[in-house]
């Protein structure tokens, strides 16, 4: 029953968001022409007809999950008896259907807010042409749906009593709830943007102000974007065992890349705001953020990669990738049809301006995602004409990364403080006084305290260096709200106030990240019962093994005390149903000023349980704990948060907008009519 509901539901949405897409064209190419819309089969009255469809199958496939419905092959190969109702719920996104219809789900959201945000201007032309292509890809997904990415396909065969279970690693944390949510939210979001300058394109309205009005919906998918890969990181931290976050693993970098592009969008936007310059290049980024979301979604859902955060392979690679192909080839030919009317009329009065300095940003972003896109794609194509695998690994794209967040971090140091048109470096060495002490002064007392290296004594330079030109902007406006007579928390919302918050947060995860991957101490000890040892700084004592019995999971633990006070419990889980395979299960002291990460890596022949590895040779009653002491690790998350809480702020209306409403607002009626 519940697969036949939510098969209606997706045929339903398929249907609507077809013919809508087909009618709000045909109407724009009538109102192009100088004819009038056909209104009597308008096509955004299909709009909330997507949705209901769209929440038809969710909410029938959630049911299922939840109540355990194997009579439905995704639920019997995703979901047991005995899955937790948080992992039941999250199963839907667990893997390739179920992410598919997430994203439909999450698309049909967004047109319909689009919709309603610019209803009073529902008859434009540009609105409709940029409904339409939203609803084209929109019928595009959930045409995989009703073909080879049906998630409610029916069991064949008898039906299963228990289930398979959810994979292990999807099981065994609750930030699997959050983290790919605001993936999709993020990567559906930039449809906006792109649909919008498509439309652009198509009607050669490319002046008009539209561009900079959809900044505010790039700027909502990036926050969502950053947070979501930030939680990525955080989840494969505390879930995988390795003790990293980031291994430029290809499905991570299919998310990488658009919030790259993304990032280059949201800044150079503000110069054809303030300047009318780089038309051409923010309609390009517009399109490539959105093209490379349906790379990634090729890459992560065709199963041409090999990666623990991968779906297995499926008939869906040649289908995604003749959608990016229509998208780059259809893009492009429209930037070449309307090229003359892109060009600006204005250029680049002096390359030592903000608007210059916005310009080596996107220099900087663009070309840091290109080369994860090359490093990313090589592989694969090495293979497609070689028949044998090569690896692309962390040192290829270490050594672009590196130099390049050098660059960004001065960047962001020195553009808040530049004039527009042409800078003064006399005006500018004074505004950065206060920026250069901080920074020489960091560096100074670090090397008194013993911090050596190069490279992470120049991230924490210019860390200082870019936080405290954030500081100084802040401070500065903050006083302006309040010689105004209004409250300086005010200061806080809007683009500049939000973006340094911003700025603020990529500082504090940039010096997590530097400390801890420079200053990382790893190793394995050997730990007898009883006996206390001492590594990095602290002191471990192996106080004895623990089983934990579940309907879920068998756990086998490690007591380990760490410098006599706090217990921890590094351990392996064995889940029912399909994982089979034993799962590493670390255990984290994690303080402000950075984390202490346990692994078993095994534990004496003699005491092994079934769990557990097994090491010949270590005497019964020991176990072998990896350890590794990681510097202000925390510091990452914490700035991916501050990010998100900057990227928000910058939504709300600009200080200036909201003035020049509230003046408009006091004049009276018949001088604003007159």
């Amino acid at each position: 029953m519940l697969g036949h509901v939510g098969t209606a539901g997706i045929w339903l949405s398929f249907i609507s968001a077809s013919l809508g897409a087909l009618l709000i064209g045909i109407d724009a190419v009538r109102q192009q022409r100088g004819g009038s819309p056909f209104r009597a089969l308008d096509g955004r009255l299909l709009i909330p007809v997507t949705v209901l469809g769209a929440v038809v199958a969710t909410v029938a496939m959630e049911w299922a999950l939840i109540t355990h419905d194997f009579a439905i092959a995704y639920v019997a190969a995703n979901n047991a008896s005995v899955t937790p109702l948080i992992y039941s719920i999250t199963g839907m996104w667990s893997a390739l259907q179920g992410s598919i219809l997430l994203w439909g789900l999450v698309l049909s959201f967004l047109v319909v807010a689009v919709f309603f945000r610019y209803r009073s201007q529902a008859d434009d032309l540009l609105v409709r042409w940029a409904l339409a292509i939203m609803l084209g890809v929109e019928a595009f997904f959930f045409g995989l749906m009703a073909g080879p990415a049906n998630p409610f396909v029916a069991t064949v065969g008898p039906i299963p009593a228990t289930g398979a279970g959810p994979n292990a690693l999807l099981q065994d944390n609750p930030l699997v709830a959050i983290h790919p949510p605001l993936l999709y939210v993020g990567m559906v979001g930039f449809t906006v943007p792109f649909a919008f300058s498509i439309a652009m394109l198509i009607t050669g309205r490319v002046q008009e102000g539209w561009q900079v009005d959809t900044r505010r919906w790039a700027l909502f998918a990036w926050t969502a974007l950053s947070v979501g890969i930030v939680l990525g990181a955080w989840w494969s931290y505390q879930v995988l065992g390795w003790g990293g976050f980031w291994g430029w693993d290809p499905v991570e970098n299919a998310a990488l890349m658009p919030w790259l592009v993304g990032t280059a969008y949201v800044h150079s936007i503000v110069v054809e705001e303030r300047r009318g310059l780089l038309r051409v290049w923010n309609l390009s980024l517009a399109i490539a953020a959105f093209a490379l979301t349906i790379l990634g979604t090729f890459l992560t859902r065709s199963g041409v990669v090999a990666s623990v955060h991968a779906f297995s392979g499926n008939s869906l690679g040649p289908a995604l990738l003749t959608f990016f192909g229509v998208i780059v080839v259809g893009s492009l030919l429209l930037i070449a049809w309307r090229g003359d009317q892109l060009r600006s009329r204005v250029g680049l009065d002096a390359a030592f301006s903000r608007e210059g300095a916005f310009v080596l940003n996107n220099l900087l972003f663009v070309a840091f995602a290109v080369v994860v896109l090359l490093g990313t794609l090589f592989p694969l194509l090495y293979e497609s004409l070689h028949g044998t695998t090569v690896t692309v690994g962390a040192p290829y794209f270490n050594a672009i990364a590196i130099p390049l967040g050098i660059g960004l971090l001065f960047l962001m140091a020195i553009a808040p403080v530049l004039s527009w048109r042409h800078a003064s470096g006399k005006v500018m060495a004074a505004r950065l006084e206060i920026p250069a002490w901080a920074a020489t002064l960091t560096i100074v007392f670090l090397v008194a305290f013993g911090v050596r290296g190069l490279l992470p004594l120049l991230g924490f330079g210019l860390g200082a260096f870019a936080a405290a030109s954030a500081l100084r902007t802040l401070f500065l406006d903050v006083r302006a709200e309040r010689t105004r007579g209004a409250s300086g928390l005010r200061a806080l919302l809007g683009r500049s106030g939000g973006g340094m918050i911003v700025h603020l947060g990529v500082v504090v995860l940039a010096v997590g990240i530097v400390a801890s991957t420079s200053y990382a101490l790893r190793g394995e000890i050997i730990l007898p019962k009883g006996q206390v040892i001492d590594f990095a700084g602290h002191r471990f004592e192996f106080l004895g093994m623990e089983t934990v019995r579940t309907p879920v999971e068998t756990q086998t633990l490690a007591r380990i005390a760490i410098d006599g006070s706090s217990v921890f419990r590094p351990g392996v889980s064995q889940f029912v149903g399909r994982a089979t395979q034993p799962v590493g299960t670390p255990a984290i002291d994690s303080g402000a000023f950075g984390d202490v990460y346990l692994t078993l890596d095994g534990v004496g022949s003699n005491s092994a349980s079934s769990t557990a590895t097994s090491i010949s040779g270590l005497s019964a009653g020991s176990v072998a704990v990896g350890v590794i002491v990681e510097p202000l690790l925390p510091w990452l998350w914490a700035g991916g948060l501050i990010m998100g809480v900057g990227g928000l702020l910058s939504l709300s209306p600009e200080r200036r907008r909201r003035q020049q409403q509230a003046a408009a607002s006091t004049v009276p009626t018949e001088v604003v009519s007159a």
